[in-house]
């Protein structure tokens, strides 16, 4: 006040002696002019010269803390807010307290003060959610949702504030009104509460983490979560298209995480193959002589001949009927050396479950299923390991005398039809 009277008592005697009719009005704008002029210097000042040097280091310095706090602009708010709180405190320095324009700059800068310091905490909330980003332990946690729900209540403070300052009442008689809406707010705020207990659900339990592999056909979502907020999960298809889920749907519906096949090293081979039924038949000498060239069936068929031949040799069976005894069949040898195939394969895991099995006969055929987990989960390594071993089986199975069943297509009738027209021709002939 004694600066303000100082500054009064020097300029008033002048301009009452040359402008009397205007005194008043002058040394208002010049007060204006000279918060202006002040803010303007403590503008250049703060942004031009402090903020640009220090902003200079930081962009030198490989600390990601330093970096986070410029690239969202946490200085330059707060550098923001500052003024406000200057120009607030100049307006009470310079201006009389019975000036109409007193409350009026006052009221501004305190909305200036509330909206500022609001962005700041924005802008410290993203730049510790980028350097938490970077931090393994902290990928578990709903971070970006407790930002976000920190954020909407910080907004609804604020909006609460400024609209006290205009209105000119204590916050606390706004407050004390909100009690009567709380069922609207509840109504309005609905996802927003429903996301933030499921982001906390999600990550107490370990459920879902940015970068897990995310299956929900109810809401056509196969591909990785890329982003977890507070009302929303992001995930990116394998088409590259994005899919967006409620937070809350995660806790109230099912989904399949891919995350412990990652986590294993390993991933799953199931698939079958259809064999023609017709195609079965016993070993013959011959043909057990052919296979024994295979090296990773010989060791198998010289231990089965030999278990068959005392078997059938203590029992004194008839072996001249097909009935009597014990023997090999083509689909037994082939389901043992897709066994050694797959136990001597470099790329499958061979201390996850191996086997290869026979199902039951379908109308297709006789399926037989090859179960096993491949070393890596990576998607196209995992295609073309899967691709190998059945480009593989389907050469070798005319060795075992197999043959795959196919439904009979176009080609195949047409090929009929000439056969029996060639016949029909022939027998005219004769």
């Amino acid at each position: 006040m004694d600066k303000m009277n100082d500054l009064e008592g020097l300029v008033m005697p002048v301009l009452d002696k040359y402008i009397p009719q205007f005194s008043d009005l002058v040394y208002t704008l010049a007060v204006v002019l000279l918060i202006v002029l002040i803010s303007a210097g403590i503008h250049f000042l703060l942004h031009r010269v402090v903020i640009s040097w220090v902003g200079g280091r930081a962009q030198g310095n490989r600390q990601i803390w330093r970096q986070a706090f410029f690239e969202r602009k946490l200085f330059s708010r707060l550098a923001l807010t500052l003024q406000g709180i200057i120009i607030y405190i100049q307006a009470g320095v310079w201006l009389e307290s019975e000036s109409t324009l007193l409350p009026i700059v006052q009221a501004s800068a305190h909305i200036w003060i509330l909206l500022y310091s609001m962005l700041s905490l924005f802008s410290l909330l993203d730049a510790l959610l980028d350097i938490f980003q970077h931090k393994p332990a902290m990928l578990n946690f709903p971070l970006r949702g407790i930002f976000q729900s920190i954020k909407l209540i910080a907004s609804i403070f604020i909006t609460l504030l400024v609209i006290s300052t205009l209105i000119g009442k204590s916050p606390l008689i706004l407050l004390s009104g909100l009690g009567a809406m709380t069922a609207i707010l509840m109504l309005v705020f609905k996802d927003p509460i429903l996301g933030l207990v499921a982001g906390i659900q999600l990550s107490a339990n370990n459920m879902l983490t940015v970068g897990d592999w995310l299956e929900m056909p109810k809401y056509g979502a196969d591909g990785a979560v890329i982003d977890i907020g507070l009302t929303t999960v992001k995930v990116q298809n394998w088409d590259k298209t994005i899919t967006t889920i409620p937070t809350y749907a995660l806790i109230s519906d099912s989904f399949k995480n891919w995350r412990g096949m990652s986590e294993s090293g390993g991933r799953r081979l199931k698939r079958s193959l259809l064999l023609d039924s017709s195609s079965v038949h016993f070993l013959q000498s011959d043909d057990i002589h052919r296979l024994q060239r295979a090296q990773m069936l010989a060791p198998y068929l010289d231990e089965k001949v030999q278990e068959l031949t005392q078997y059938n040799s203590a029992q004194k069976l008839d072996l001249s009927s097909l009935v009597n005894g014990r023997r090999l069949t083509n689909i037994g040898t082939f389901r043992a050396y897709l066994e050694r195939l797959l136990k001597n394969h470099p790329h499958i895991h061979q201390q996850m479950t191996l086997m290869v099995r026979q199902l039951e006969q379908t109308p297709n055929g006789i399926p037989i299923e090859i179960y096993a987990f491949t070393n890596t989960t990576k998607w196209v390594e995992y295609e073309a390991i899967q691709g190998d071993i059945f480009d593989h089986i389907f050469a070798v199975l005319p060795e075992f005398g197999l043959r795959a069943y196919q439904t009979p297509t176009g080609y195949d009738m047409r090929s009929l039809a000439r056969v029996e027209q060639e016949e029909s021709q022939q027998r005219k002939m004769g």
